[in-house]
């Protein structure tokens, strides 16, 4: 039986943490996206391994992943994005991006393992919509050799291929502590290689050029809530009782040797 405080949240909250034990867990969130079309989230925590995933289908029918590490403090977006059979693309591009883990940029998994939902039918909007993240990604990671960064990389990461991009910034953390230096590769910056146009400018299919992508994660479970208590004596108390969903969005941009690897950034 779970504490009686925690019994408490069931008025509070449709989204709680639970007494419920595991060491993996999913939930399945109806979420509205930014288009207006509702969505079905799939949240997975696995606390023995201390991950956490988001997936989503955007009204595209692009299939969006977002996984955070936490032993590693990194996360993982991974996109795979449907391609035009009728153009002659493949029948899916993917992309990962890489980079270093925030504080408070999300529950821990031990407490999203926990989650469970009141109301499965109700459509979800997050309490908090937190600012744009801008990233230029300045160098390419060998995904064969990212093991050391986290073993999840490889599963996730396997379609890209070629694909993986993280930060200098990023890259000059894990170098500082001992990280191998040949799994990654510089690509040219904008301000070396200033001729570069973005892709969405360029007309030439085979042309280099600067590629936007951007995702948002419309919602997802980003802090923990506390309420307090007091007993029969008086003496206080803090409890969970239940977490605030945030939405958050990315916007990527990275050198691709040819426009045909960015065709969604095309001049409309």
């Amino acid at each position: 039986m779970c504490a009686s405080a925690i019994d408490k949240v069931l008025l509070l909250f449709p989204l709680l943490v639970v007494c419920a034990l595991g060491l993996g867990s999913e939930l399945r969130v109806r979420v509205r996206l930014t288009d207006g079309l509702v969505t079905e989230e799939v949240l997975e925590a696995d606390s023995e391994k201390d991950s956490i995933s988001v997936e989503f289908k955007q009204g595209d029918g692009t299939l969006i992943t977002f996984m955070v590490d936490f032993k590693q403090e990194l996360k993982i977006f991974r996109s795979l994005i449907l391609g035009e059979l009728e153009r002659g693309e493949n029948q899916y591009q993917a992309l990962c991006f890489i980079s270093r883990l925030g504080r408070n940029e999300i529950i821990p998994s031990e407490s999203m393992a926990r989650l469970r939902q009141k109301n499965p039918h109700a459509i979800r909007l997050a309490e908090e919509r937190r600012g744009l993240e801008q990233l230029t990604m300045s160098a390419s990671v060998n995904g064969s050799r990212a093991w050391q960064l986290s073993g999840h990389i490889h599963n996730m990461c396997k379609e890209a291929r070629e694909a993986i991009y993280t930060t200098e910034a990023d890259v000059k953390h894990w170098l500082d502590k001992g990280v191998d230096g040949s799994m990654f590769e510089a690509l040219p910056h904008t301000s070396e290689v200033p001729q570069f146009q973005t892709c969405h400018a360029t007309k030439d299919l085979w042309q280099p050029c600067l590629c936007s992508y951007g995702l948002r994660l419309e919602w997802y479970p980003c802090l923990l809530k506390y309420c307090r208590s007091r007993d029969t004596m008086g003496k206080g108390s803090t409890y969970k009782c239940g977490i605030k969903s945030c939405s958050k969005g990315y916007h990527f941009t990275y050198y691709v040797s040819q426009k045909q690897l960015c065709l969604w950034d095309e001049e409309t």
